[in-house]
């Protein structure tokens, strides 16, 4: 029988459903326990995925079962539940963002770091087949010289998404908003692909939506490092709300992505197993997620994570997507927004 992980859920919120049912699928690991800080919620929780509920987090993390957690809650939450997780020895699978500045989310790499624990930052489509494709092709050489690299996130969330939780929708709590929260896996995408950013401006508003703080809104342009240039549409205003795009634009060929579906592959230099590609890929892989409903989303993703965490905590190895992956889309995101603040262009080191 295979090794099991068994992990621990610190917080049992929308996103923690995501956590349970992929868990509840995986081969090498297994939820043993949650903990939320309304006891009721958690025992609820826990009745139905038939594990024990902890109505204390000292408790929960003094646990010597819980070998992993992953953490749930709240974006503008997650550095004060992950310092003294990692500080108990525990491994740490994070939902993005890691938090909601920089500085945070360093705080919380360090921990880590410094207590030999291994942190993992969701970003699960990066596990996805076609993504795996396109990484392949970027490795290989064989977009040539890169020149474009575009994500358009058009969205779709209602006033009652915003209304429906008080932490949502604010600075403290949520990070931001658009870029943020919705748009941060296409985000994380574009550099993953694409190489780290050297300068990004931006533009950022909120359009159509009432008592928020942040923005459902922005537009950055951005220059990368190999010397393409790019530009990231967000927004949580697009009715009824449309799959999330990348485009990928070399001297030698072109790619698009939507959702988890390949749409467009086409480079100058054909290959045979080009034409495979196109067609394993048209579909996707049953990784689709969130235009119009932020549920409407496949566990597949953080299943495959779970599983590569699990096999680095089993085998020692490095995560897929480690605390300083996770880091990259925060800084960018972070730039982005101090550019909409002071109307000037942001470096990056």
């Amino acid at each position: 029988m295979e090794q099991k992980v068994k992990f621990g859920i610190i917080g049992t919120g929308a996103i923690a459903t995501m956590h349970a049912k992929a868990l509840a699928a995986s081969t090498n690991a297994e939820l043993v326990a949650v903990f939320d800080k309304v006891t009721e919620r958690a025992v609820k929780f826990a009745e139905q995925y038939e594990v024990r509920a902890v109505d204390d987090f000292d408790a929960f993390l003094a646990d010597p079962e819980i070998e992993a957690v992953t953490v749930a809650t709240p974006t503008g939450i997650h550095g004060i539940v992950a310092l003294p997780a990692a500080k108990a020895g525990k491994h740490i699978l994070c939902e993005k963002p890691l938090d909601v500045t920089l500085e945070k989310t360093d705080a919380i790499i360090k921990a880590c770091e410094d207590n030999n624990v291994i942190l993992g930052a969701v970003f699960q489509s990066r596990y996805g087949s076609a993504v795996e494709a396109i990484k392949e092709a970027v490795d290989g050489g064989r977009f040539g010289k890169m020149v474009l690299a575009n994500t358009h996130i058009h969205w779709f969330r209602s006033q009652e998404y915003y209304d429906s939780a008080g932490w949502r929708g604010t600075w403290e709590l949520d990070g931001g908003g658009a870029l943020m929260n919705q748009s941060i896996h296409n985000i994380d995408l574009l550099l993953y692909l694409n190489g780290d950013p050297a300068e990004v401006f931006a533009y950022t508003d909120t359009l159509t939506h009432k008592g928020i703080e942040v923005e459902d809104t922005a537009v950055a342009v951005i220059k990368f490092k190999n010397g393409s240039l790019g530009t990231i549409e967000a927004s949580t205003s697009c009715a009824p709300g449309f799959p999330r795009r990348l485009e990928l634009s070399g001297s030698k060929g072109s790619i698009t992505l939507e959702d988890d579906c390949i749409t467009n592959w086409t480079f100058s230099e054909y290959l045979p197993e080009d034409k495979v590609t196109q067609e394993k890929y048209a579909d996707g892989d049953n990784m689709k997620g969130g235009s119009g409903d932020p549920m409407a989303i496949s566990y597949e993703g953080h299943r495959r994570q779970i599983k590569d965490l699990s096999e680095a905590i089993l085998s020692g190895k490095e995560a897929k997507v480690s605390g300083r992956e996770g880091r990259r889309a925060v800084q960018l995101i972070c730039g982005i927004y101090e550019s909409a603040k002071t109307g000037k262009p942001v470096k990056f080191d």
